[in-house]
């Protein structure tokens, strides 16, 4: 029984000493060779009283680096984190720098009086390319735009005068700029047109349905006071004083006629056509902020 004690003790101090495999990663590699080091079978055999037994040579036979199991290669990089207390700090994310725009900003809803450097007209078809120049210095808190820069705008709709005295159309967008050399792209429509305020960018010719129902009923006032003449002259004689209320009657007829038909007449007329000539004088808003390098 005594013998039995003692061969336990022996192999719980040997479990101890032992390295646990499943917590290999967790010991830190200096301790190991430290047991290495110190680590001598002998006097552990003389401080259990077994010598001269089995087990003696059992443990003489064996080396201690042949007992102890091979350490894990552990890595030890800090590049891209640090661990403290099982956390793990990642590196400092650099936030992306924010496109810059441009040294100048032209704010939306900005003016530019310009001229046109052609004729522009309701013959031109839509895309048509025209140019504007700035008539003069524009001066902004930050920038000024010189004299004679140029403003580039397309024709996005048109149509010549339609029926019910409906005038052509002219519609233009202003795409944009060119500054000192350089196409800068801007959104603009025009305001003022040959020196008329236009609304919603639409250029039109003249609405003439009342003009033309005016000039339709010409013929009728026309004859009437022709008849209204005859009607004065037949009564100042008196062998046709008889024969005066006649043309007079006719008259009233035929511009009563007349009043009434002109305004269907009208109906099927068309309008006035739009047409401006070179050097004329616009106005362009911006509907956003331009940026210039």
């Amino acid at each position: 029984m005594k013998i039995n004690v003692k061969k336990t003790l022996i192999m719980l101090m040997l479990s101890m000493t032992m390295p646990n495999f499943g917590h290999a990663l967790d010991l830190d590699a200096t301790v190991d060779d430290e047991i290495r080091k110190n680590y001598n079978p002998n006097q552990l055999i003389e401080d259990a009283g077994l010598k001269d037994s089995a087990l003696e040579k059992n443990l003489k036979s064996t080396e201690p680096d042949e007992m102890l199991p091979e350490l894990p290669n552990i890595t030890n990089s800090t590049k891209s984190s640090d661990v403290k207390s099982g956390n793990t700090i990642s590196a400092p994310v650099t936030p992306p720098v924010a496109k810059k725009l441009g040294n100048i900003k032209i704010h939306k809803w900005t003016s530019f009086d310009v001229v046109s450097t052609a004729a522009i007209s309701d013959w031109q078809k839509k895309g048509t390319k025209v140019r504007f120049k700035l008539k003069q210095n524009k001066y902004g808190k930050t920038y000024v735009i010189p004299g004679s820069t140029v403003f580039l705008g397309e024709i996005v709709e048109s149509h010549q005068p339609q029926i019910t005295c409906n005038g052509g159309l002219v519609a233009i967008e202003i795409y944009g700029m060119i500054y000192k050399g350089q196409t800068i792209p801007i959104k603009g429509y025009i305001t003022r047109a040959d020196d008329k305020k236009i609304f919603l960018n639409n250029i039109k010719g003249d609405r003439t349905y009342l003009k033309t129902t005016w000039k339709k009923g010409n013929w009728g006032r026309t004859l009437f006071g022709k008849m209204f003449n005859l009607t004065v002259n037949l009564g100042g004689d008196g062998s046709t004083f008889i024969l005066s209320p006649f043309p007079l009657a006719y008259g009233t007829i035929c511009v009563g006629a007349n009043t009434l038909i002109s305004p269907i007449c009208a109906f099927f007329s068309k309008g006035g056509h739009v047409s401006i000539p070179a050097n004329s004088n616009f106005r362009i808003k911006l509907t956003d902020d331009a940026y210039i390098d």
